[in-house]
């Protein structure tokens, strides 16, 4: 279908390609998420693409040569994903409360599943720092209901942003006063974190992106408000080269420049949970949008790959 577009300002048209269409990959999922492009130079259009139906427990996969495929079924009820800095799938699951890490055999291993004994509520959505650290978010989603994983009473009480050593184990609580932290990103230099908090009613500013600055060892302070998407809530995003946060909402893909100015919209056929960049160009924005995932191309780029 024609993509169609919200112009807010020149910067926007830079950042389209005119006349670009809505490519549809697949459909019939009951909850798209944690869209991650996978670089693999083997195969055709230069890698895959990996998502999360959440509700049906499992993880698909998108090539220009496979089509959609199954990539992991039974998967832990994996949210959002990444890749390390050796290009490894880290992934959030809501069903085993922990966060996980595929090896190049397939093998997945157990990354962290709790936190000083007290088991975590429901791993979200995670970056990798360019130290190797993982940061990621454990809101409550996954224990509300046997939904999106199994019912169950929080251990911890709170809903943290953590960072993880995956190397050692070691973790600590970076963030520990949102209600419900969802989406994470670092901008292009790392000097900013942002963060998505999804647990606040549509109309306070709370319900908004987040952002800190973030010191050299990772301490983070001037803790403000980033940008609020309306309509809906940022559930995930990611940052272009150029330091553009590109979020899902209620009705589109919206971007926002370093100083939190709506720059555009993409408008999509659904409310959208998730999204990243990739192709065989870096050039191609894949979204998760309810039901069905999308791509469409573009003209920018992920602002960091392993």
């Amino acid at each position: 279908m024609a993509a169609q577009y919200e112009i807010l300002s020149d910067a926007f048209n830079r950042l389209i390609v005119p006349d670009e269409s809505l490519r549809k990959l697949g459909d019939g999922y009951e909850w798209a998420e944690g869209t991650t492009w996978v670089p693999d130079a083997a195969e055709e259009g230069g890698g895959y693409l990996v998502w999360s139906d959440i509700p049906n427990d499992r993880m698909l996969r998108w090539s220009e040569s496979d089509g959609t495929t199954t990539f992991r079924q039974p998967c832990g009820y994996t949210n959002g994903h990444t890749l390390d800095r050796e290009g490894r799938l880290v992934s959030c699951e809501h069903g085993g409360r922990r966060v996980s890490r595929t090896e190049q055999d397939g093998t997945v291993v157990n990354l962290v599943d709790n936190y000083e004994g007290k088991k975590l509520n429901s791993p979200n959505d995670l970056v990798v720092k360019s130290d190797g650290t993982i940061w990621f978010t454990d809101p409550p989603y996954g224990i509300l209901s046997d939904r999106e994983g199994h019912k169950a009473d929080s251990e911890l009480g709170a809903n943290y942003v953590f960072r993880l050593w995956p190397d050692t184990g070691k973790m600590e609580i970076v963030i520990d006063d949102f209600d419900r932290p969802n989406g994470l990103a670092f901008s292009p230099d790392e000097s900013v974190l942002y963060v998505a908090d999804t647990g606040y009613e549509l109309d306070t500013p709370e319900a908004s992106i987040h952002a800190f600055d973030v010191s050299a060892d990772g301490n983070l302070s001037n803790h403000r408000i980033y940008a609020k998407p309306t309509p809906g809530k940022s559930d995930g995003f990611r940052v272009d080269t150029d330091g553009n946060v590109w979020t899902s909402s209620g009705d589109s893909v919206q971007v926002f420049n370093p100083a939190g100015e709506l720059l555009g919209k993409i408008m999509m056929p659904d409310r959208n949970a998730n999204l990243d960049f990739g192709g065989p160009n870096g050039t191609t924005l894949f979204v998760g949008v309810n039901t069905e995932v999308y791509s469409i191309e573009v003209n920018a780029r992920r602002a960091a790959r392993p």
